[in-house]
């Protein structure tokens, strides 16, 4: 498989789309003047300021470790009744699983699906539609789901959101017996875990990956933006908590900041993953080399 080494194990990406949002609604305590100082950091393909858009990938990550095949988030998904965003609304396109293929795998290799969260944007691929029902995607795969966050969303926890897509996307999982509700310090085995990062879900958590001496985690939508190592106190509308997710989100670059670990992120721009580095008061992203 194509893809990043870290120690035995190997990382890879599957891009959905990029797609942009507005700016200003997506951050609707900020001004456009608030970001004129990072322009040179976000041009162009974090913030279109022509059109002031933020461009944000939706993407899997897909993790071989020496046991298993591990896709993380699955993105937006096909044949979804999803009219608020119309990208994202009744898509039949085969592109998903052209990057899946491009990787060498099919639906019926990935042994777990690990969500960070249960938000529209990372949970479409879990199902898709078969003769007018919903069934899991990746038929072989066990489910991966904090227990607090699916009781959450199965109580209706956010008045911003539907349960759509908990209903189209998470339940059917549970009800074909393929999830395991799990605490947000679950370890699937030695080289991969969870870590609980609240705040922008009721249980949000990033995903830990160690071999042979060398660290990653998968974070998730801990940060949308890379402005946000700059500013971690913006707080994006998705937010469920706005400032426990701040606070989390500072204590995450807190702790991997001028540190080995590779971070991997949902939404910053290609390639995604870097490295936190302190920056005044504040912090920095050191993108990786190479398109992998």
């Amino acid at each position: 498989m194509n893809g990043r080494r870290l120690g035995n194990l190997t990382i890879a990406r599957a891009l959905e789309m990029v797609m942009p949002f507005d700016r200003a609604a997506f951050f609707p305590g900020t001004r456009l003047a608030d970001w004129e100082p990072y322009r040179e950091l976000l041009e162009p393909n974090a913030w279109n300021y022509a059109t002031d858009e933020l461009q944000f990938p939706m993407q899997s990550y897909v993790v071989r470790t020496s046991h298993h095949t591990v896709l993380i988030d699955a993105c937006v998904g096909n044949h979804k009744e999803r009219p608020h965003r119309e990208a994202w609304h009744q898509r039949n396109d085969g592109g998903y699983m052209d990057a899946l293929a491009a990787l060498g795998l099919t639906p019926v290799d990935v042994d777990y699906v690990m969500c960070t969260h249960l938000h529209t944007d990372h949970v479409g691929w879990n199902t898709r539609l078969d003769n007018g029902r919903w069934v899991p995607t990746f038929p072989n795969a066990r489910y991966i789901f904090s227990k607090s966050e699916f009781d959450a969303w199965d109580a209706n926890c956010d008045p911003k959101f539907t349960r759509t897509h908990f209903d189209d996307s998470v339940l059917p999982i549970v009800l074909a017996g393929r999830a395991d509700l799990v605490t947000n310090d679950y370890a699937l085995d030695n080289e991969i875990w969870l870590a609980p990062t609240p705040g922008h879900t009721p249980d949000h958590v990033s995903i830990n990956f160690a071999s042979n001496g060398h660290t990653a985690v998968m974070c998730g939508d801990l940060m949308h933006s890379p402005v946000q190592l700059a500013e971690p106190d913006w707080v994006p509308w998705p937010d469920f908590d706005a400032d426990l997710a701040a606070k989390t989100r500072r204590a995450f670059c807190e702790r991997y900041c001028d540190t080995s670990t590779l971070v991997c992120t949902a939404h910053f721009p290609l390639p995604s993953a870097g490295r936190i580095v302190r920056t005044g008061n504040a912090f920095g992203f050191e993108y990786e080399d190479g398109s992998w």
